[in-house]
This record gives structure tokens, sequence and C-alpha cells, in this order.
């Protein structure tokens, strides 16, 4: 089931995003997701935080401006997270932000991808995301210097 998040479902949130930032490269990010945080990203973007839940929250896939600035309004950029990969979660997820996303009005969809996470990259390619552009060393985490992937997905033909 897919739904919006709710401020009940921020703890589980929290606890995927997190996982994610202290174990992996996913993200280059080492400051940690604080609730109050997630609460006030649920407040800003209400029709786009959304839940897979079954027993438990199993993923959430958020999106929001690329840029800042009235010439990037009709690019978003993405943020998915799964707790167990290859279950489904992933692909419903997607599909459903993508299909959100293009009934909001977006020309294009970005993500923004590690050059670690072979993983996204094949995901999104088999979602129909191009890489559009390869930003080597541009993050740093673990002690390492990681590569950026943009990928980007064509939403209509405007």
């Amino acid at each position: 089931m897919i739904r919006s998040a709710t401020p009940a479902d921020v703890p589980a949130i929290a606890a995927l995003w997190n996982a994610i930032i202290r174990d992996t490269t996913a993200t280059f990010t080492t400051e940690e997701r604080s609730e109050a945080g997630l609460q006030q990203l649920l407040q800003q973007r209400p029709q786009a935080v959304w839940v897979a839940q079954g027993a438990d929250i199993e993923g959430f896939v958020t999106w929001g401006p690329f840029r800042a600035g009235p010439g990037y309004a009709h690019t978003t950029e993405h943020t998915i997270i799964v707790g167990a990969p290859g279950g489904g979660t992933g692909r419903a997820l997607m599909l459903h932000a993508i299909a959100k996303t293009q009934e909001q009005g977006y020309h294009a969809m970005i993500a923004a991808i590690s050059g670690e996470n072979t993983g996204a990259q094949n995901f999104h390619m088999r979602h129909g995301f191009a890489e559009v552009g390869h930003l080597p060393q541009v993050g740093r985490k673990a002690g390492r210097w990681l590569d950026l992937i943009l990928m980007q997905k064509m939403l209509d033909s405007r």
C-alpha cells in the first residue's frame, strides 16, 4: 500500500534514512536526519512524501525543487529509500512518484546517485532514466572521494 506520510511515520522514515546515512555511501552526508527536520519536510512537501507500508513502513519517496529559481520550476529531484531492495517496494514507489510528478506538471525528474551505488543507477535505468552527467570526486565520505552520477527522466513532451 502506498499512501501519504503522516507525522506518525517520521520515526520509521528517520530510521530508514539514517541507516543509509550511517552505513553507506549512497548519500554523501554524514548528518543524520532529525525527527524535527523530517516533520518540517512533511509540512513543506505534503503532497510529495509517500510511504510503502506492509506490516511496517518499507520505504519512502519524496521530491521537490531541483534548484531554486523560477527557471527550474518544472524540474524536480527525488529521494527514494527502501529498507530491503529487491522486494518491489522501490518499483512501486518510483512508479507512484513518476505518476504524481506528471500530474503536478513537472517536465523532468532528476536523480543524483553516488557513483558507488550501481544498484540505484540500474534501478533508475529500468525506470526510464538516462545518465546525463558524471561529476568525478565531488563528494567525500568514509575517507575517500566519491563520484556523483546525474540521471534524468523526461516526464512529458512539453
